[in-house]
């Protein structure tokens, strides 16, 4: 039993010795120290040894049991820390590599050019208001002197909800909804998404957007809208542009006009942009009808003011030289990432 004990120490200690990794310890540990183990069957053994012996021999037992334990450790430090040194040297990063460059977001073109016209009408001392996408047809239509048997309907191709309710096809609805409030003078802008029954196309959408603009005080002529709309013009395209006013007809205003400013491709030579005309509608705009004003609660013997609506795709179309409406609703990533 002895030589067994000293057999068993010198194995053991030289299998620990050769273990490659942590697994090979493990099953060391196992093999030897295990319940089916090495040093267990010499324990088994014991069992047909006298008295004496049993408690010499135990002794010599318990401490190969306490040698092969240290040894394992020991061993498995080792081999725990080789493997951390070649994990991380596996992992190890060259901090001096160009990293992978990040694809930032950008604004919309749509967006990017609101902004550019909401920052030019508070620079002028205009307040930016909003309101409901659907809207009452008293607010859409009826208070903005467009009754339910005017001609001016049948072009809107309105979208019902109910026979009173709508999608707005205007921004306009704003305008009537701060008259109503009563507060006086009046100057704001009231973008906004709206409906209209189009079919899609390069010009058309069923959605689209629109920014209106009001100005209700004593003494406002047509001579301020044009001033107004000429500083607008040149701050949002450049201080070369020159705005034109054209005759024109809108039930809620009146007089009435269309502006026009120089083709910004070719600077008013003419081009296929604008079509050989030199200019490029933006528009339309005039001075209050008496009649909205008096239904709105406005005496128009007092107070007057003028009102301007654009389509925001236009104004963007035109400026970028875009001439496929379709390029801003159709998320393609070519054609956004120009605007970053």
């Amino acid at each position: 039993m002895n030589s067994k004990i000293s057999e068993l120490r010198t194995k053991a200690l030289s299998v620990i010795e050769q273990a490659a990794d942590l697994a090979a310890i493990e099953k060391a540990r196992v093999d030897l120290l295990g319940k089916k183990g090495e040093l267990s069957a010499i324990m088994k053994m014991m069992g047909e040894l006298s008295p004496d012996e049993r408690k010499e021999l135990g002794a010599l037992a318990n401490q190969l049991r306490s040698d092969m334990e240290q040894a394992l450790e020991q061993k498995k430090s080792v081999l725990a820390a080789a493997a951390l040194e070649q994990q991380l040297k596996a992992e190890q990063l060259d901090v001096t590599v160009p990293g992978n460059p990040l694809l930032t977001g950008a604004q919309h073109p749509l967006h990017k050019v609101l902004d550019e016209i909401k920052e030019i009408f508070i620079g002028m001392g205009y307040e930016i208001v909003d309101g409901p996408e659907v809207e009452y047809d008293k607010y859409n239509f009826e208070m903005l002197n467009i009754p339910r048997d005017h001609p001016a309907r049948d072009t809107q191709d309105t979208f019902y909800v109910t026979e009173n309710v709508l999608l707005r096809t205007q921004t306009s609805p704003m305008q009537v909804r701060t008259m109503l409030k009563g507060k006086l003078p009046i100057r704001i802008i009231a973008p906004g998404r709206v409906y209209r029954a189009d079919e899609v196309d390069a010009t058309h959408s069923p959605v689209f957007h629109q920014v209106e603009g009001m100005v209700i005080d004593k003494g406002v002529t047509m001579g301020d809208l044009k001033a107004t709309l000429e500083v607008f013009a040149k701050r949002l395209y450049g201080e070369n542009t020159v705005a034109r006013f054209r005759p024109s007809h809108f039930p809620f205003t009146e007089p009435s006009a269309e502006m026009d400013v120089t083709c910004f491709r070719c600077g008013g030579k003419g081009c296929s942009l604008c079509k050989g005309e030199g200019w490029i509608e933006l528009l339309g705009c005039g001075m209050i009808h008496p009649k909205v004003l008096r239904d709105c609660g406005i005496d128009p013997e007092v107070y007057s003011g003028w009102a301007l609506g654009m389509g925001l795709e236009r104004v963007v179309m035109n400026k970028y030289q875009i001439d496929d409406l379709r390029l801003f609703y159709e998320n393609d990533l070519r054609f956004l990432t120009q605007f970053n």
